[in-house]
C-alpha cells in the first residue's frame, strides 16, 4: 500500500496532522504517522511540556504544564538534553531517513556529553560511569543536588 509523502499533504495541514496511506481501506483503524522534519521545541520547553514536537503536544483536558523546578540549573539542562535525545531517538525509529533529525540527535548527544563532564567536575557523579576518572569512591559524598543551597549558604 502506497503512503502519501509529506509534499502530497492537503493544503492547510501542519505538524498536527499525519499522513495516511493513499488508498486506506474502509472500516480500518489508522494512526497517521508523524510527518518528516516536524518543528521542535527547545530542550527546556520540551521537558516541561512532555514532548519535543509541538504537533504531538495534546494536553489532557487542556491542562498545560508550564513550570519546571529545574529550569535554568545545570541539572535541569542535562535533564532537558537527555529528554531531547530520547525523543529524537524515538522519532528516528520511525523516520530513519530524516537527516536533519539525525544531525540534531548527534548535536544533542555532544552537548549532553560536555554538560555531563562540566556537571561531574563541579558537583560530582550522576551515574556510576561518571566515576571512571575519580581518584576516590565519592558516590555518596555530598552535597546532593537538592542540598547545594543549604550547604553553600544561598
Amino acid at each position: 500500500m502506497e503512503t502519501m509523502k509529506p509534499d502530497m499533504m492537503p493544503e492547510g495541514c501542519d505538524a498536527k496532522f499525519g499522513v495516511l496511506p493513499a488508498c486506506a481501506p474502509l472500516a480500518t483503524s489508522w494512526v497517521p504517522p508523524q510527518g518528516m522534519n516536524p518543528p521542535m521545541y527547545a530542550p527546556e520547553e520540551a521537558l516541561t511540556r512532555g514532548t519535543l514536537f509541538p504537533g504531538l503536544d495534546l494536553p489532557f483536558m487542556n491542562m498545560v504544564n508550564k513550570s519546571n523546578p529545574y529550569a535554568g540549573t545545570p541539572l535541569g539542562e542535562l535533564m532537558a538534553l537527555t529528554f531531547m535525545a530520547k525523543e529524537l531517538q524515538l522519532y528516528l525509529d520511525t523516520h530513519p531517513d530524516d537527516q536533519d533529525a539525525f544531525k540534531a540527535l548527534k548535536d544533542t548527544l555532544a552537548l549532553k556529553r560536555e554538560g555531563t563532564k562540566r556537571y561531574v567536575k563541579l558537583y560530582g557523579p550522576l551515574r556510576l560511569e561518571d566515576m571512571e576518572d575519580s581518584a576516590n569512591y565519592d558516590w555518596l559524598r555530598g552535597p546532593w543536588p537538592w542540598e547545594y543551597c543549604e550547604r553553600m549558604g544561598k
